[in-house]
């Protein structure tokens, strides 16, 4: 199809009788985005009441500064902290001045590195930049404390509150960018260019995850709307050919117009997003490999692995003896996964079934054809008659029942983050390649679709996350699921 073909067609795929539907209709469409958005009506007020270039910048400015005083609250609080382990007197007052220093220092580099308002981004693109910007602060902080007498006293104190500011503000952002979008500034207007089938799903998805920036709205002729009133940009979601004459009519069209890659939650043309700035769009990239970033990756794993399982012991010790009491026999089991290049790995994990789980769960299938249909479907069951009553439940929610498998990581035999290792009877539900790009990385004890969907998802959506995860890995994107596991267990979302 051709792609301006595709936006004459536009029309005709959202018609009125469209949107109606989307009002009833599946999970996968999406109503109008004035109708969806918090803040529409103000939004609209702007579009009445302002004149057209003014109204563009306010909304980006006013968003923008929204996440600068949540950064500026994002020091404040590291420096509440702080505060009763500084010195008094005028120490106390040369720190506060090195802070405020330090902060102005990294917002600037923060807006520098486009952060503000950081649309398009990816969220381990996000954390990468805001933690390199503060790394850039603190190497000056360094250099000043050695050049400066007495300097170095306040090298410590700098470091820590630059660190705090970084756990502080992802948080501060969270309620900016909520506030931005309830009162209507948040995100620019965006009109998806590709395939009648595929349209509402993307509209959904960018609806879905509003964090992106990105208001998707239904398509109207682009020949009868002035500059002003027409969408700034254009996601083009087809597949690519000889398109230079129309791209460049569509640049002259558009302010921006950009090449969709895929994002965690959606495959749409194949393009990768890692080697384009972390952004969801633009260029074509490449998956990269670097075998130094294995060897850190693997210093990381045991640097986190080890002490984490000296602490995390008597947690372990404790629910293996609650599990002996429901059901007496043996509390850990060992379990034969698929792991790096096929070699296989011996999960170890805590048993949260009955010892005759098996016999169990032929007896559901037999008299539950319903369970039959949602196993193949997740292969989990919400009401599993296998577990184990409270205990098993607990253990799985809160993820205890995976920590035997910090043995695994220190054995070099698994990741801190990767792909999970699935029993054969799931992998064998997967096509050979997938299962063959699978096995080009270590299996992981947390990975992408455990922070995004956990058990919710089906066959198809673990395979994409998963391949989105491969195709894009890298220390960042690691860092970034590892920062979410944690709030992702604390809500059991999707956990069984």
């Amino acid at each position: 199809m051709s792609l301006l073909a595709s936006i004459s067609d536009l029309p005709k795929a959202i018609t009125s009788n469209d949107v109606t539907a989307t009002r009833t209709g599946p999970a996968n469409s999406v109503p109008p985005m004035a109708n969806a958005t918090p803040g529409a009506a103000f939004s609209r007020g702007l579009r009445l009441n302002m004149p057209a270039p003014l109204r563009r910048r306010i909304p980006r400015l006013a968003t923008s500064s929204l996440l600068v005083g949540a950064d500026i609250a994002g020091y404040l609080i590291a420096y509440s902290v702080l505060l009763p382990f500084l010195p008094d007197g005028s120490e106390n007052m040369v720190l506060e001045r090195a802070f405020a220093l330090a902060a102005l220092a990294a917002i600037i580099l923060y807006a520098s590195s486009a952060l503000y308002p950081g649309y398009r981004l990816h969220d381990h693109e996000h954390l990468r930049r805001r933690t390199t910007a503060s790394g850039k602060v603190a190497v000056i902080a360094a250099l000043a404390a050695i050049l400066l007498p007495e300097g170095t006293g306040a090298l410590l104190p700098i470091f820590g509150f630059l660190g705090l500011g970084l756990i502080f503000q992802p948080a501060m952002h969270g309620v900016a960018r909520g506030l931005s979008r309830r009162v209507g500034f948040w995100g620019e207007r965006a009109v998806i260019i590709g395939g009648r089938n595929r349209i509402p799903a993307l509209m959904a998805h960018f609806t879905d995850h509003w964090q992106y920036g990105i208001r998707p709205e239904p398509c109207a002729d682009f020949s009868e709307l002035s500059p002003d009133d027409r969408p700034s940009i254009a996601l083009i979601a087809d597949d690519m050919g000889s398109l230079t004459a129309e791209l460049a009519t569509l640049r002259k069209t558009f302010a921006e117009v950009i090449l969709l890659s895929d994002t965690p939650n959606l495959k749409v043309t194949g393009l990768r997003p890692a080697d384009i700035g972390g952004e969801i769009g633009v260029r074509l990239a490449s998956s990269r490999g670097a075998a130094n970033s294995n060897l850190v990756r693997r210093a990381l794993d045991l640097a986190i692995a080890i002490p984490a399982v000296l602490v995390l012991m008597p947690i372990i010790l404790i629910a293996a003896a609650a599990i002996y009491a429901i059901d007496p026999g043996p509390v850990f089991f060992r379990h034969a996964r698929e792991g790096l290049f096929g070699k296989p790995v011996h999960v170890l994990k805590l048993r949260t079934m009955y010892r005759d789980a098996e016999q169990r769960l032929e007896a559901l299938f037999r008299d539950n054809p319903a369970a039959q249909a949602e196993w193949s479907t997740h292969f989990k069951l919400r009401e599993d008659p296998r577990v184990l009553p409270v205990i098993g439940h607990l253990l799985r929610a809160s993820s205890i029942d995976e920590l035997p498998q910090l043995v695994n990581i220190i054995a070099g035999e698994m990741a801190l983050v990767g792909p999970r290792p699935f029993p054969e009877y799931h992998l064998s539900a997967m096509d050979g390649e997938f299962r063959d790009k699978r096995r080009s990385v270590t299996p992981g004890l947390t990975g992408l679709w455990q922070i995004s969907e956990r058990s919710n998802a089906d066959l198809e959506l673990q395979q994409q996350l998963d391949g989105f995860y491969i195709d894009n890995r890298s220390l960042w994107f690691d860092w970034h699921i590892l920062l979410s596991t944690i709030p992702a267990v604390l809500k059991g979302k999707g956990a069984c």
